[in-house]
């Protein structure tokens, strides 16, 4: 055997083995490639269902945000439209006059008058425009006087000499009481729930 066919078989051996290591090593960048193209297409995949997830839940809060703005406006026009009528009332109720204020007048009185007794010296006070009402109304009762002003809509706050017992019977107490005590029912007519 001569040198020449031992180099040559050394070469051909050595290229038989760089096939085999390139072949090798192919089928592992291959394996590598598509292990890493999986790694990505799943991490692809979590990223978009973390994003989805993270717009679902942003869309669920501006739902929300939009439903509570949506029900503040609606209970604020709400308690706009409550204001007016109870201002209207108010205005109603000022504006009585002739013998409907004057029978309301002498029954709150008459219902104030159950808390003194018959010899006390007795005040009353009522708003200002009815002043001479409420002089002819006292003429009927013995004790009472007119004793001035009281800023209301109407009706009497009768108190003793002593102030050690007031009774508030204005028509602004009664609509206050009659005001709290329906209006469950006055806004279920008015918003039709």
């Amino acid at each position: 055997m001569s040198l020449d066919t031992v180099v040559e078989d050394i070469r051909d051996e050595a290229r038989a083995r760089e096939e085999e290591i390139l072949s090798e090593a192919d089928a592992t960048a291959e394996e590598i490639v598509a292990e890493a193209e999986e790694d990505a297409e799943e991490i692809r995949a979590e990223k978009e269902r973390e994003v989805e997830a993270e717009i679902e839940q942003e869309r669920e809060q501006k739902l929300s945000s939009a439903k509570l703005e949506a029900k503040q406006e609606r209970l604020e026009a709400r308690r706009t439209v409550l204001e007016e009528v109870r201002e209207a009332v108010e205005q109603e109720v000022a504006n009585l006059g002739g013998d409907t204020r004057e029978e309301l007048t002498r029954e709150l009185l008459d219902a104030a008058t159950t808390e003194f007794e018959d010899s006390a010296a007795v005040d009353v006070y009522a708003r200002p425009d009815d002043e001479q009402l409420l002089a002819d109304i006292l003429d009927d009762y013995d004790g009472y006087e007119y004793a001035g002003e009281y800023d209301c809509l109407g009706g009497v706050v009768v108190e003793s000499e002593g102030s050690r017992v007031r009774v508030n019977n204005t028509f602004d107490s009664v609509l206050e009481d009659v005001w709290d005590d329906n209006l469950r029912s006055i806004s279920e007519q008015l918003f039709e729930e």
